[in-house]
């Protein structure tokens, strides 16, 4: 079976997202900007699971699109809360790497759908 880098690389960022999110609740005490992040990054993971089950193309494009709206959503909380300090300048980086892979996959993902018509 062919391996679904989109899929294990949501998941991945997606574990990521809520260590993070623990992280600044229990260490920063922060709970508003944390909370938008958790729920943001995780559902870019759980909208690529869902476009696995997609009825059509345009359903599988839609959702997505969606994650790529959730995505760029994240990318905005991790800037904030990198700027806020937050999040240091080293995790900070290593998370908006592992977002920025997820934005170029989903934007290749969802450009080659609407060209070639099929999943």
């Amino acid at each position: 079976m062919k391996e679904n880098i989109i899929k294990n690389k949501s998941f991945a960022f997606a574990l990521r997202i809520a260590k993070l999110f623990q992280y600044l609740q229990t260490e920063k005490k922060e709970f508003v900007l944390s909370k938008q992040l958790l729920r943001s990054g995780t559902a870019i993971g759980a909208l690529v699971r869902e476009a696995e089950n997609a009825e059509s193309n345009a359903d599988f494009i839609h959702k997505l699109s969606i994650a790529l709206k959730e995505a760029n959503e994240s990318d905005y909380w991790i800037d904030l809360l990198f700027q806020a300090d937050y999040v240091d300048e080293m995790a900070f980086n290593s998370i908006k790497a592992d977002l920025i892979q997820l934005l170029k996959l989903l934007v290749s993902i969802i450009k080659t759908s609407k060209e070639n018509g099929r999943r």
